[in-house]
């Protein structure tokens, strides 16, 4: 626990250091895996040419065996080797000589006579089975005298191996000087380009990192407004529960004053307390509004599906809120396309709630006309359309945008004295999607507004 608080109250300095720790570790394991192959390359290169070294060496010697006593005739195929063979620098034949090795024949003339003591040449002459041996070497061996010519700038291969005489003992040394010259040019190439492409890769894992430490950030973010947010919702129920029972005391006290529970009042101060619930009652609203939301946000609304008779329940609706449009002079009307029992697979008394909404709102927001609410069955997806047309104010196409939206409302000069909490519209919609079915709304701005709910048909008796 102790830990995990030290984690807590240190998040942004653990986040930094083990941002800089991968910023600092992923480059430098790419820059040691990028070694490590090219040295891997390089070493695979000289096996092969070590390989390719002692198969030169073997030809050659197969080609001159024959003639190894005939020191001319083995000069003349020295130098003809070399000439047609660009790769190889030199090529000597040398002879032991009191446990030194004399060249008897080389391609290159200053070598021959030259004697040498090296122990590259004393360990080839002891490989068994003449096998030889190959290596490679930054300059060629000295001679007794200190003297040695330099064939290359750089590396070169050196293959050494026993030739046998006539008598079929061992009787001469074969040497070969292969140029690595081709060889070491495409290592620099590759290591180049191995360089240039992890310095690439570098930057590119660097960026990376400091993308993903900014998705972290953003993460770490997200994960605190989500706790957040799940403070609200728990806040919001926790304080429309609350609320519930104050504001009921209030209706029920203003109510019983009014009705002369406590002795009878004059005019004036009934008018008072009728202001008192009316005001109490539009808190009542949006305690219930805010319960609801937070129902529906924190996924405790349960919906239950079943065939339900959409006639009734508009017709109960209608008689529910005709005192309301009566009150303000208007025409409620419900026109259902067929007498017939319309079955839609939903939940009762959600659809009531949705339907109240709706009317109730179609109502508010019109001054004088009708609200008609009339169904039409769609054959094609076997859906059944409830219609609510008023013939209100209407919206333009801009306030129609965020109709749904949790606390929005029109505010304009035609408005500002109907009362509402923002909430009931976004409700509806969230309760209409809950029960697989979807609302749209049409409206002329200064002619009426008409919404529609459509939900899939159970069946049609």
């Amino acid at each position: 626990m102790a830990l995990k608080n030290l984690f807590e109250k240190n998040r942004i300095f653990f986040q930094m250091a083990y941002g800089v720790f991968l910023i600092i570790l992923i480059p430098i394991f790419v820059v040691f895996n990028t070694i490590y192959i090219v040295n891997k390359y390089n070493d695979n290169v000289d096996t092969i040419i070590q390989r390719h070294g002692l198969s030169t060496g073997r030809f050659v010697y197969s080609l001159i065996k024959k003639d190894i006593e005939n020191h001319g005739i083995l000069q003349k195929e020295v130098d003809f080797l070399t000439s047609k063979n660009s790769d190889i620098l030199e090529i000597s034949i040398l002879k032991p000589s009191e446990e030194k090795f004399k060249v008897v024949a080389s391609s290159n003339e200053d070598n021959i006579n030259r004697t040498y003591k090296y122990e590259y040449y004393d360990l080839a002459w002891v490989q068994p089975d003449n096998d030889g041996l190959a290596t490679d070497l930054k300059r060629p061996p000295i001679d007794d005298d200190g003297n040695f010519e330099q064939i290359d700038d750089g590396r070169f291969w050196l293959i050494a191996m026993p030739m046998d005489g006539p008598d079929g003992n061992k009787s001469a040394l074969l040497t070969i000087q292969l140029s690595s010259e081709i060889v070491d040019s495409l290592t620099s190439e590759t290591r180049t380009s191995s360089i240039y492409v992890l310095v690439i890769t570098v930057l590119v894992l660097l960026l990376f990192l400091m993308v993903a430490v900014r998705l972290w950030d953003y993460a770490l973010l997200y994960k605190k407004m989500r706790e957040i947010d799940k403070m609200k919702d728990e806040f919001i129920s926790m304080a429309s529960h609350e609320l519930r029972t104050p504001v009921s005391a209030i209706r029920g006290y203003a109510s019983m004053i009014v009705e002369g529970s406590y002795g009878k009042v004059n005019d004036e101060i009934k008018s008072k307390l009728s202001n008192i619930d009316s005001s109490a009652k539009r808190l009542d609203s949006l305690v219930e509004d805010l319960l609801e939301v937070s129902s529906i946000e924190q996924g405790r609304i349960k919906v239950d599906l079943l065939p339900t008779d959409v006639n009734k329940i508009i017709n109960k609706t209608i008689e529910n809120l005709m005192v309301k449009a009566k009150e303000k002079g208007l025409l409620l009307k419900y026109s259902p396309h067929t007498e017939k029992s319309l079955i839609l697979n939903v939940d009762g008394d959600k659809l009531e709630q949705i339907l109240i909404n709706l009317i109730g709102n179609a109502i508010k927001y019109t001054k004088e006309g009708s609200v008609e609410v009339f169904t039409e069955y769609k054959k094609r997806g076997n859906r059944l359309e409830i219609k609510i047309k008023d013939s209100g104010i209407g919206m333009s196409s801009e306030e129609r945008k965020d109709l749904f939206s949790k606390f929005y409302r029109i505010k304009n000069e035609k408005t500002k004295d109907i009362s509402g909490t923002g909430l009931g519209l976004w409700i509806t919609k969230e309760l209409v999607t809950l029960m697989n079915g979807r609302v749209d709304v049409d409206s002329i701005e200064n002619v009426g507004t008409q919404i529609t709910v459509s939900f899939p048909m159970y069946k049609i008796k």
